[in-house]
């Protein structure tokens, strides 16, 4: 039988740092999915954003 062809290059996995599955690319498990996708939903993800202060565009158009 020969070899598949890999669609997607594999990489390390994003969590536990194994190779990754093409079934579950980029993690190698569904486990490691599961973990990630638990990780977004808790929001240990989140960009940091500064708020600004009001009426500072006020004004700025002209």
């Amino acid at each position: 039988m020969t070899e598949p062809v890999r669609l997607r290059p594999r990489r390390p996995c994003p969590i536990c740092n194994k190779p990754s599955q093409q079934k579950t690319h980029p993690f190698c498990s569904a486990r490691c999915a599961q973990v990630d996708l638990n990780r977004w939903l808790g929001g240990n993800y989140a960009i940091p954003a500064e708020e600004e202060e009001p009426g500072e565009d006020e004004g700025s158009d002209l």
